[in-house]
C-alpha cells in the first residue's frame, strides 16, 4: 500500500511524526509534456476541486467578455432565488428596452408576462439578450443599477480585474474581464448552484414557438462537457467558459479571442484533454477529518483534535500520489476556553519541494474551561514549564556565546601565527654570492 507522509510540527520546536494510510495509487506514468499551445488571445485551465491551474496564457489580459459576461448575470438571479426575494414562477413584465435590445434574442415582446424561470432558460441556453435585460430590470429596477450588483458579487468572489457596465455583454470600454476571473466565476456558478447549473447542460429551448439550441457545440460533440456558455462579438473574437467531468474530476477552461466558432471549441477540447490526461486530482483529507491531537491548558478535557474546515483536495500529475507529503503546524500553547472552528495552526502539501496545497487547522471541539482547582493546577505546571524554558533558552545563549567566544580566540590565534610568520620571513637574509669558482666545483 503507498502512502504518503504526514509530519507534525509544533511551531515551539517539538517535533512528531506519523504515517496517513492511503488508499492505492496509479502506477507511474511519463513525466507531463508541456501545455498545448492555442490560438485563442488568453486562456486557462483550472481544476475544480483544488483550484490549481494547469495551464495558462496571458490569464490576466483584459479582454471583451461578450455574452460570457451572461454567467454573472444568471449569478446575481440564482443568488437572489436562493434568498428566497424572487421565485422562479414569478412573471416579469417586458419592458420596450428589453424588446428592443440587439444581439441574440429569446424573442419576448412588450405585450409578454414571462416567467423567472422561462427567461433564465432563455438566457442561459440561448443566450437571449432581451431576457437578460428583462431579468435585470425585474431584480434591480434598471440595468445600470444591475450592472452594480454584478460588480459587487464580482469582488465578493475575488474577480479582481473585470468591471460590468451592462448584463448583456454588449460592447462598452469600461466593460472587460480576465480569462482567470472569468474561471473564478464558473467555478462559484457550479459550487454554488449545482441545480440551476444544470441548465447549461441543455442542448435547446422552445419559446413563443421558436425553438434554439445552444450556442456551446462540444456538448454534441463530449459528454463529459455540461456547461457553460459562449461569447462572440466583433471585437472580443469567440469566446468560451466550459466544464467537464471526467472518472469524478471536473475541470474548467476558459478561451478568449479564438478566431472562430469552430476553434473556440476544438481549442477547448484540446485543453480538457491535456489537462484529464495527465493530471489527477484526489482528496487527501474530509472536512472535519481528525489529523492530529494536541494539549489544551486549563480546560476540561486534555486534548483536542485538530483537522480542516474544508475537504482538501490537490491536483497532480497522475503517478506522483505516492510522492505527497503533508505537514502540519500548530500553535505551540493552546488555553481554554476554546471555541470549535478556532485555527491553530495549517496543513501544508507539497510534491517534492513544491507547495501545492495550504489550509487551516481548526480544533474540531469546543474545550470549555476547568474549575478553580484544574485551572490552579494547569497554571502551575505552566508555570514550571515556562521556568525550564527560560533555563534551556538561558542555557542554550550561553552555549552560543561560548561557542562565538571561542571561534574569535581561534581566529587571533590564527592571526598571530600569520603576523609572526611574516615577521620572521622579513629577518632572514638574503644568500651571499660565492666564488665562480666554488660554484663550479659543486656544479661539477
Amino acid at each position: 500500500m503507498k502512502k504518503f507522509h504526514l509530519i507534525l510540527l509544533l511551531l515551539a520546536g517539538l517535533h512528531s511524526a506519523a504515517w496517513a494510510q492511503v488508499p492505492d495509487a496509479i502506477d507511474s506514468t511519463p513525466p507531463v509534456p508541456a501545455p498545448p499551445q492555442i490560438g485563442a488571445k488568453s486562456y486557462i485551465l483550472m481544476d475544480f476541486n483544488s483550484g490549481r491551474v494547469l495551464v495558462e496564457s496571458n490569464p490576466d489580459l483584459r479582454v471583451e467578455p461578450a455574452s460570457i459576461t451572461k454567467l454573472m448575470t444568471a449569478y446575481v438571479v440564482f443568488t437572489e432565488l436562493a434568498k428566497g426575494k424572487i421565485a422562479l414562477d414569478q412573471t416579469v413584465p417586458v419592458s420596450e428596452t428589453a424588446w428592443r435590445t440587439g444581439g441574440s434574442r429569446m424573442f419576448v415582446d412588450p405585450t409578454m408576462q414571462v416567467s423567472v424561470e422561462d427567461l433564465l432558460r432563455g438566457m442561459v441556453i440561448q443566450s437571449g439578450n432581451d431576457a437578460s435585460v428583462a431579468l435585470a430590470e425585474y431584480v434591480a429596477g434598471t440595468e445600470q443599477a444591475f450592472a452594480g450588483l454584478m460588480n459587487h458579487f464580482s469582488e465578493q468572489l475575488g474577480m479582481r480585474d473585470t468591471h460590468f457596465m451592462n448584463a448583456t455583454g454588449l460592447p462598452d470600454p469600461e466593460h472587460y474581464t480576465t480569462a482567470r476571473d472569468v474561471a473564478i466565476l464558473s467555478l462559484a456558478t457550479i459550487r454554488d448552484f449545482p441545480d440551476f447549473y444544470s441548465w447549461y447542460a441543455e442542448k435547446e429551448f422552445t419559446f413563443n414557438g421558436i425553438r434554439q439550441h445552444n450556442r456551446n457545440t462540444l456538448l454534441w460533440r463530449d459528454p463529459a462537457i455540461d456547461g457553460l456558455k459562449t461569447g462572440h462579438t466583433e471585437s472580443a473574437g469567440f469566446c468560451l467558459a466550459a466544464s467537464a467531468m471526467r472518472d469524478g474530476m471536473r475541470l474548467i477552461s476558459v478561451v478568449m479571442g479564438s478566431a472562430s466558432e469552430a476553434s473556440r471549441a476544438s481549442e477547448t477540447q484540446t485543453l480538457l484533454n491535456y489537462g484529464f490526461r495527465f493530471f489527477e486530482t484526489v482528496q487527501l483529507y474530509q472536512a472535519g477529518q481528525e489529523l492530529a491531537k494536541t494539549r489544551v491548558w486549563k480546560g476540561t478535557v486534555e486534548e483536542v483534535p485538530l483537522g480542516p474546515g474544508d475537504p482538501l483536495f490537490v491536483t497532480i500529475p497522475r503517478g506522483r500520489y505516492a510522492d505527497l507529503d503533508a505537514q502540519v503546524q500548530m500553535q505551540p500553547q493552546l488555553t481554554a476556553p476554546l471555541a470549535a472552528g478556532t485555527v491553530v495552526g495549517q496543513v501544508e502539501v507539497r510534491l517534492g519541494e513544491e507547495l501545492i496545497a495550504s489550509r487551516d487547522l481548526q480544533a474540531l471541539s469546543a474545550v470549555d474551561e476547568a474549575g478553580f482547582f484544574g485551572s490552579a493546577w494547569d497554571g502551575l505546571l505552566l508555570w514550571f514549564d515556562g521556568m525550564f524554558a527560560d533555563d534551556e533558552a538561558e542555557a542554550e545563549a550561553e552555549a552560543e556565546a561560548d561557542t562565538e567566544a571561542e571561534a574569535e580566540a581561534e581566529a587571533d590565534t590564527e592571526a598571530e601565527a600569520e603576523a609572526e610568520s611574516e615577521t620572521e620571513a622579513d629577518a632572514t637574509p638574503e644568500s651571499e654570492p660565492r666564488p665562480a669558482d666554488e660554484q663550479r666545483t659543486e656544479s661539477e
